[in-house]
């Protein structure tokens, strides 16, 4: 029995038989973070004897025949975006250095009330703008499948903790496929609810708008179990939506019957790899294998993503990021003469360059002449993109597709390149700005040893159809078994 590897159902059913413990648990996932993570390098900070405490704590209770919470006892690493009471929230940011939240964000709240154990805070890329975690102001985290290579961004610290077998499971946020592309990275099942149906209360915002909280984890069962445990209404969120939550794991190995996947003509262009193609129409002809029918569809304003997401989110993160000034929360400089270098130094001391890209492309859009120009007309092509995707889904059940249109690239390969850098995230884009739910789903390894994912996305709040349909292709490859071996 190994405990390092194994998949939170297992892990769940080990402690439940009494065959392990949650301390032994914890223990075995912080030895691999001691044997590992000098070389990955996911783990902004490790509390260790607050998570082995309250492991105990959950053994006490199932050794009395207590009730015990769904995650019972499972570690969870947690994205350092979300609010961790007591425990510094950095965003990987010069800015929030010492920053120590005095609450809990809502879906730590949940994680604790389901038992589940914060194993420690990951890297990210800054304030979640980036696509290789390049962008963090303390280190960058490596790809556990090549070291050489990203995990991708900005959720990399999550995807990459969980394929390094530090956690089965662990929570990243999604503004434009930051979920998603690090899963296909590092060969984890990744998932990005539908806007409303998570809490974003707690989660420092880069784009309101946009941003979700979702799983990650090393098979599908795992991040249905974690949406589960995360989802639902909240007060303190005023987009949060008052819907029911349904069980996405009771019915989760059940196929679904006359599945319709759309496949979308536009998505198969110049600059996708071509190792990717073969992979996901290979994916395809499973689905098919198992009586689902392949529809092709059309996404006409999806060429516009890319452009309409580069103006509404840095238009949001401007707005966003304003209030770090070095008065109100933030980094203040040590050097100024009078308050208008005060706040021009600490913005510019305490953001990194990616950050100040975004702000200055948000408050040039936002500006007098320019915002009907820009961000109104922005508006105006999201509204159509979210129209193909009603129009489509009246046809068919999920839209499936390549995750991003490469593997994992090497460290230091675009980050002097940012619009390469923002290509990379052209086949998640699209959900974020439709507010649908996406998973990305481990669907091969390229002949370099890098992994593939499918991505599948859903009308809104149809993430038990995902997972299900997830969990189809999963249950006949096997892919998500896969481990790296970390040298």
């Amino acid at each position: 029995m190994s405990l390092v590897g194994a998949t939170a159902a297992e892990l769940l059913s080990f402690m439940k038989k009494g065959e392990t413990t949650a301390v032994e648990v914890m223990q075995a996932h912080l030895e691999q973070i001691s044997q590992t993570d000098d070389k990955v390098e996911a783990y902004v900070q490790i509390d260790t004897e607050t998570a082995l405490k309250k492991a105990a704590d959950v053994d006490a209770r199932r050794q009395a025949g207590e009730s015990v919470g769904p995650l019972g006892g499972l570690p969870i690493a947690i994205k350092d975006v979300l609010c961790t009471k007591g425990v510094a929230t950095t965003c990987s940011s010069k800015m929030l250095e010492n920053f120590i939240p005095p609450y809990d964000a809502t879906v730590i709240k949940k994680l604790s009330e389901a038992d589940g154990i914060m194993i420690g805070k990951v890297n990210m890329d800054e304030f979640a703008m980036g696509s290789s975690t390049e962008n963090s102001a303390f280190k960058k985290t490596r790809n556990p499948w090549n070291l050489e290579c990203t995990p991708g961004g900005s959720s990399g610290g999550s995807a990459a903790a969980v394929a390094a077998m530090t956690a089965p499971m662990s929570l990243g946020s999604d503004t434009g496929g930051s979920i998603r592309q690090p899963a296909h990275f590092c060969g984890v099942v990744g998932m990005k609810p539908t806007y409303g149906r998570v809490s974003r209360y707690g989660l420092v915002a880069f784009a309101s708008s946009l941003d979700q909280v979702g799983p990650l984890a090393n098979d599908v069962h795992g991040a249905a179990l974690l949406l589960e445990a995360i989802s639902g209404h909240d007060q303190l969120d005023s987009t949060s939506v008052p819907k029911d939550v349904p069980s996405y794991t009771s019915n989760l190995e059940e196929p679904l019957k006359g599945l319709k996947i759309g496949i979308v003509k536009e998505h198969y262009v110049d600059g996708l790899d071509g190792e990717v193609e073969l992979t996901v129409r290979e994916a395809y002809k499973v689905y098919e294998s198992l009586g689902a029918e392949l529809i092709d569809i059309s996404l006409p304003n999806s060429k516009y993503c890319v452009a309409a997401y580069y103006i509404i989110a840095p238009a949001e993160a401007s707005s966003n990021l304003a209030r770090y000034d070095g008065i109100h929360y933030g980094h203040r400089t040590e050097n100024f003469e009078n308050m208008v270098e005060m706040y021009s130094r600490s913005r510019g001391e305490g953001f990194g360059t990616e950050v100040k890209r975004r702000i200055m492309l948000g408050t040039y859009t936002l500006s007098a002449g320019y915002i009907d120009a820009y961000y109104l007309k922005a508006l105006k092509v999201r509204r159509l993109i979210r129209n193909d995707f009603d129009d489509a889904f009246k046809k068919v059940d999920v839209i499936a597709s390549p995750t991003s249109p490469n593997t994992a690239f090497k460290l230091g390969g675009m980050i002097n390149d940012p619009m390469s850098m923002y290509l990379e995230d052209i086949y998640t884009i699209s959900a974020n700005l439709a507010g649908l739910p996406g998973i990305s789903v481990p669907a091969g390894i390229s002949k370099e040893g890098l992994p593939i994912g499918l991505q599948l996305v859903g009308a809104p709040f149809e993430e038990g159809k995902l997972l299900r349909a997830a969990r189809m292709f999963e249950k006949e490859t096997g892919w998500t078994a896969k481990r790296p071996e970390i040298n």
